[in-house]
């Protein structure tokens, strides 16, 4: 589900799964369209997609969620003008000690959320009638807090009545496996789960279990760090035969609201991937049939919606 509708699974085709159009990180209870001009945001941004679409991209996930800088208008209008296939997201975002979370999920329940959600789903985001294509939540790291056990158990639920794939910043061991058994607790199965920030957790043995679990492993720091740990790691996991389980992007953009220019010096193009790993891949061995599988295939099949019950 794009911000321009509903497209045929083939359609996504090439894809950047983690990315950012714009964030507003001044918090829940301040944060607004009344901070931001929408034309200079799609003026600022539109060079960055057009780059991605020239490197042969055709799908692009904004991972931005509601009250860090979500909206589905800007992002409708940079997909008309690029031609990319972009998709927004319904849900919360618990991580930076709940910063970002709005004062009624904390009293509200799991169900109640999720039916905000799922609103959001059947009715559109905000009166725009776009709909998420997936659900975003973040968590702190581990153990849990109850409000990000509440938000892992709501994305559970919405999963159930929505089809939509749940995509949860961890980027730590003990709450990624944490979210994993929720999830699983909640009757979903771990193939409607992307693990957001897998690259920052060190102990590969962790990505190797939340692959072979069914959980989808995202590696989506490509650019941030030094291009030969992702080769490192990729390569790893093809070995492993846990290729099928793997995602790739930069976690990279964006125009920071409140900044002026919208801190123009300090965004990330999404270029790395194809321009630094890509190369690199190859000259350790990894073929175009794995890069077909990494760039198109994975990123097609992760964000089907499609209800996934264990």
């Amino acid at each position: 589900m794009t911000v321009r509708g509903p497209i045929a699974v083939t359609e996504f085709g090439k894809a950047l799964v983690h990315e950012h159009v714009m964030c507003d990180f001044i918090g829940a209870d301040k944060t607004g369209r009344h901070r931001y001009d929408p034309e200079e945001i799609v003026k600022v941004m539109l060079p960055f997609l057009q780059a991605v679409k020239e490197r042969g991209f055709s799908g692009f996930v904004d991972a931005t969620p509601a009250y860090i800088g979500r909206d589905p208008s800007v992002l409708k209008r940079l997909s008309e003008l690029t031609g990319l296939h972009v998709l927004t997201n319904t849900g919360y975002y618990g991580a930076a000690d709940d910063k970002f979370v709005p004062s009624h999920a904390f009293n509200e329940t799991a169900d109640q959320l999720a039916a905000r959600w799922v609103n959001e789903w059947r009715e559109g985001i905000d009166g725009t009638g776009i709909k998420p294509g997936f659900i975003k939540i973040g968590v702190d790291p581990g153990p849990l807090s109850e409000i990000d056990r509440k938000l892992v158990q709501a994305a559970a639920r919405t999963h159930l009545q929505t089809g939509l794939t749940i995509a949860c910043h961890t980027g730590e061991a003990k709450a990624a496996l944490e979210v994993l058994n929720i999830v699983k607790s909640e009757g979903v199965d771990p193939s409607a789960l992307i693990v957001v920030h897998a690259d920052a957790i060190p102990d590969e043995q962790i990505h190797e279990k939340l692959a072979i679990e069914g959980a989808w492993v995202e590696y989506d720091s490509v650019g941030a760090r030094p291009i030969n740990e992702h080769v490192k790691l990729i390569s790893s996991m093809v070995r492993k035969g846990l290729l099928d389980r793997l995602l790739l992007s930069h976690d990279a953009g964006w125009y920071w609201v409140g900044e002026p220019d919208g801190g123009k010096d300090k965004i990330r193009p999404y270029t790395a991937l194809t321009d630094e790993l890509i190369p690199a891949l190859k000259s350790v061995g990894i073929d175009e049939t794995v890069l077909k599988k990494l760039l198109i295939d994975n990123p097609c099949k992760a964000f089907t919606v499609k209800v996934r019950r264990r």
